[in-house]
């Protein structure tokens, strides 16, 4: 099988599998998740910060050593100006265009703001961004941010930290079919590596997800098995599954049976 690289932007990964650095343990315990991951980016919130322990350079320390790219995002912004700052901050401060949008539009399910994320989007791409907005599985949501110069799109598969996995499959199955040639990363509401590895069979690129591993009872090993899941999803894909079917279909053929399991006249 040929070569088969994550695309974004005009990069390549070897990773499909994106991590967050938020809500683990310890600094200690996300290094070695990300390592188990192998992931090749991970996200870090600019206003990721522990005041109790002052571990926020801890964590960027740890970033740095991975050699992963950092994917910085706006989470907790509200509106399209604050998202707009904080991404400048973040060039600034981590010397990268990359971005991942956020701008949340309800405090319950943390469901993007459709209209301030367009135009957050539009603002920074004409400010020479990167930007993977977080957005809802809308196909005309999907399309205008499209419309605004985003080259991948973030859709949920959950609200964010739900562990729901892929509540609306018909509309995950428009955008991957209506979007054939955008990237497409399931982003938020992944709770077990079978939900991942379902995302993956349906065609999209790759995963994005923090909580299911950083709240894991051992988040390295739940990392691994992330990774393990996308891994195969991807190559199950890639290979072709099997359409559904309403009746039995025999595995083995009858034709050339042996005399004995004819019947008898």
């Amino acid at each position: 099988m040929q070569e088969d690289k994550l695309t974004l932007y005009g990069e390549q990964f070897n990773s499909r599998f994106l991590l967050g650095t938020a809500l683990y343990p310890s600094p200690r315990s996300m290094r070695d998740a990300v390592a188990a991951a192998g992931c090749d980016i991970v996200t870090l919130g600019l206003r990721r910060q522990n005041p109790a322990d002052k571990d926020g350079e801890a964590i960027w320390d740890y970033i740095r050593q991975s050699g992963c790219k950092l994917l910085p995002n706006t989470a907790g912004c509200t509106s399209a100006k604050e998202a707009v700052t904080l991404a400048q901050m973040s060039r600034e401060i981590f010397d990268t265009a990359w971005i991942k949008l956020e701008v949340i539009g309800d405090e319950y399910n943390l469901q993007p703001d459709p209209f301030g994320l367009v135009e957050a989007a539009a603002t920074l791409i004409q400010q020479g961004f990167k930007v993977l907005p977080y957005c809802t599985d809308d196909l005309i949501l999907c399309r205008r941010l499209l419309d605004a110069g985003c080259q991948v799109l973030m859709p949920w598969g959950a609200p964010i930290g739900t562990g729901q996995g892929l509540l609306n499959r018909y509309n995950l199955h428009t955008l991957r079919t209506r979007l054939a040639d955008t990237p497409l990363i399931i982003d938020a509401g992944l709770g077990a590596p079978s939900q991942a590895a379902e995302a993956m069979e349906m065609g999209f690129d790759a995963v994005l997800l923090n909580t299911a591993v950083a709240k894991a009872r051992d988040p390295v090993s739940m990392a691994a098995a992330f990774a393990t899941a996308i891994e195969a999803g991807r190559q199950a894909f890639r290979a072709g599954l099997m359409h559904k079917r309403q009746t039995a279909s025999p595995s083995t053929p009858t034709v050339g049976q042996p005399f004995w399991h004819q019947k008898k006249p």
